[in-house]
């Protein structure tokens, strides 16, 4: 293993007027790692994704990518620093006026100087990777979830990034369905050797494809480790999470 985490995050806070979202969060994610962030709705898992990917600005504390500081006053390289992640959208967030294989190398029509036809060579091959040979033309509307949630994974790669981020990757997919993106998910990350982070209240899906757990709770990531540890743990805000219990110390508000 590296000596040094692909990312790291320290002491990372973030509000919203008077809501405190994040609140002194601290991550490493080290080479070729899959981290899966747990916490109820709401908690602020899409906030420290969005913070990681430069979407969003923290109001303190430090983000490091590859030993660079990203959140540094003044840093001025966010393009180039964005083009080492790949994203998959909650939603897939496909552009429904384009054909599937516009949709996939969209950023590559945008980012290099590809031929139109060397762009449709890579989003045939993405869309191999994923399971999805043969629909290069279909529009976006011909899918099912389970097909689009695979579109938007190839689209994520096709920039061949070195670390890769998920929004609750298997949110409205049934449970086959689902499985079938945390299997992906696992291919992609042993082909490509790729760093991931993913944010999820699928205790399913983080157990399955998972290096470490980490939860989120009230701004701060509160325990941390591997899936068994964290089935193991002591810790009863963890405990009634993974359970999904009504009783316990974690309370609507």
């Amino acid at each position: 293993m590296s000596d040094q985490p692909t990312i790291r995050i320290r002491d990372l806070k973030k509000s919203f007027g008077d809501k405190v979202v994040l609140d002194g969060a601290n991550l490493d994610v080290w080479p070729g790692e899959s981290v899966v962030v747990i916490g109820q709705s709401g908690v602020g898992k899409s906030v420290l994704i969005k913070c990681i990917i430069g979407i969003l600005t923290p109001d303190s504390g430090t983000i490091e990518i590859d030993g660079e500081v990203i959140t540094a006053a003044g840093f001025k390289n966010m393009d180039v620093v964005r083009r080492k992640f790949g994203m998959l959208f909650q939603y897939a967030a496909l552009f429904d006026s384009l054909k599937v294989w516009e949709n996939v190398g969209f950023a590559l029509a945008q980012h290099t100087k590809l031929k139109t036809s060397q762009i449709r060579e890579i989003a045939e091959e993405k869309l191999r990777m994923v399971g999805l040979p043969g629909t290069l033309d279909l529009m976006p509307s011909e899918l099912s979830g389970g097909m689009r949630k695979r579109v938007g994974l190839a689209r994520a790669i096709a920039m061949e990034p070195a670390i890769m981020l998920y929004d609750e990757p298997t949110t409205g997919l049934d449970p086959i369905r689902g499985d079938s993106i945390n299997d992906l998910i696992i291919q992609l990350r042993e082909e490509l050797g790729v760093a991931s982070v993913t944010i999820t209240h699928d205790m399913i899906s983080a157990y399955k494809i998972a290096d470490r757990i980490t939860m989120l709770y009230k701004g701060k990531l509160i325990a941390t480790g591997t899936p068994d540890e964290i089935r193991g743990s002591d810790n009863p805000y963890v405990q009634q999470f993974i359970h999904g219990r009504a009783e316990g110390p974690i309370r609507d508000e």
